[in-house]
């Protein structure tokens, strides 16, 4: 098992790869290699479910085109798209469930705490 250094064509992290990964990642994403978090942003994009991106193609343009943005420097791209991917979950998880059922959910028991 060969291992490569792969660079992802968004956000330009290397990892360490064997080349059937790379080559699976490659096929998925129109011939690019993209890293983890570039993935699920792009896939993240697709399946947001506004019509906005219709295909992979276009959510990947528009990632590469959100990292280009922060190319200065890394971990602030790198920040900036788990924010943002984590806020879109939020929004998505909080407008599925009612207020009520969210008012429980962080709700703490004061049974539950240990005094030392």
């Amino acid at each position: 098992m060969d291992i490569e250094l792969a660079k992802c064509e968004c956000c330009g992290l290397k990892e360490d790869c064997t080349q059937d990964y790379i080559s699976q990642v490659k096929e998925n994403f129109d011939g690019k290699w993209l890293c983890g978090l570039c993935s699920e942003a792009v896939r993240d994009e697709v399946n947001r479910g506004k019509k906005q991106f219709l295909c992979m193609e276009d959510a990947l343009k528009a990632h590469m085109s959100f990292c280009r943005k922060y190319k200065s420097n890394p971990a602030i791209k790198v920040a900036d798209g788990m924010r943002q991917m984590l806020r879109r979950r939020s929004d998505l998880t909080s407008s599925s469930s009612s207020n009520s059922s969210n008012s429980k959910k962080y709700s703490r028991s004061t049974s539950s705490i240990s005094y030392y």
